[in-house]
């Protein structure tokens, strides 16, 4: 079966000590950003990249079922951004926040085209993926501009209950026995995903969690830093509606194709906002999922149908 390799990329700013005893320290005022590539088109090199970056909690195996599907036609990129997953935790956790991580970001896609030349670049975000995405995509002038953008249940406003929402359980590490156990607690949290068979939510399950030293106790919790939420919880209904207008300035100077996907009953991402991303800037075409709020997991195979066939279709032929 395709699968992925792991690799790594170091980053400006200083890493936390590490959590597992069988890691290397990252070099001084460094700090290791790991990468999932899936590339199943018999060229390493390939010229087509696909970008597809996790949400606040997760981490890039979260692609997994769509970038098996992709890696036939492109180097397909899934990283864990810093402090999640396989990355290395920040020493300043005020550095968990989107520009660091679109920093990050531009030095991976600076690594890959080293490696060769990248002549079509696309984006799959999902929620704080897409936030990146907007970031990158935003930025005029970058020597590899977005073709296409997928921005999977976010835009530049953010509803305030989601967040709150979040809040509630962000930074909450439980130790768990077995993976079944994790599962079924993230289950719990994440019924706003969708409908998944027990199968698929396992599979989903299975990077979301790392080993406990028997010093802790043993057994396993979730695979990220805790301290990803300092600054979360540093936000108002103020300073969120702040950030509105620099985000909706980004969006607006986003040339890329766009596509827009939304959960029907989508808490963070409002059919109003989804309305107006389609109107203003690259005109998103937008395309909603029933039974699923925040956010399409891009497990199910029409999801993955809808953003396979849009990054894949030829030019002049998406519409947006």
């Amino acid at each position: 079966m395709n699968e992925p390799t792991l690799n790594y990329v170091l980053c400006p700013g200083s890493a936390a000590p590490p959590v597992a005893p069988d890691r290397t320290p990252a070099p001084a005022q460094q700090h290791r950003m790991a990468y999932w590539e899936w590339n199943a088109t018999g060229n390493p090199a390939h010229p087509h990249v696909v970008v597809c970056v996790h949400g606040l909690s997760r981490q890039g195996r979260d692609f997994d079922t769509l970038a098996r599907v992709l890696s036939a036609h492109a180097r397909v990129i899934c990283p864990d951004v810093v402090g999640r997953g396989q990355s290395d935790w920040l020493a300043d956790p005020m550095g968990y926040q989107i520009p660091h991580y679109a920093a990050d970001m531009l030095v991976l896609l600076a690594q890959l085209q080293k490696q060769g030349a990248i002549t079509t670049l696309d984006w799959v975000g999902t929620s704080m993926g897409g936030l990146i995405g907007m970031g990158i995509a935003g930025q005029p002038g970058l020597p590899l501009p977005v073709r296409r953008l997928v921005l999977n249940d976010v835009g530049p406003v953010i509803q305030w209950e989601a967040l709150q929402r979040i809040g509630q359980y962000l930074g909450q590490l439980a130790q768990f026995a077995s993976l079944q156990q994790a599962a079924d607690a993230m289950w719990a949290i994440s019924t706003s995903f969708g409908p998944h068979t027990p199968a698929q939510w396992l599979e989903l399950s299975r990077a979301m969690v790392r080993a406990l030293p028997e010093s802790e106790g043993g057994g396993i919790t979730l695979h990220y830093d805790p301290a990803i939420a300092v600054p979360f919880k540093t936000l108002t209904p103020e300073s969120a509606a702040a950030g509105e207008a620099a985000l909706w300035q980004l969006y607006d100077h986003i040339q890329a194709r766009t596509l827009l996907l939304r959960g029907a009953q989508s808490d963070l991402l409002s059919r109003a906002t989804a309305r107006a991303m389609a109107e203003r800037g690259p005109r998103a075409r937008v395309v909603e999922f029933e039974e699923v709020g925040h956010a399409p997991t891009l497990v199910a195979a029409d999801q993955v149908a809808v953003v396979t066939n849009f990054l894949l279709a030829a030019e002049g032929v998406v519409a947006g």
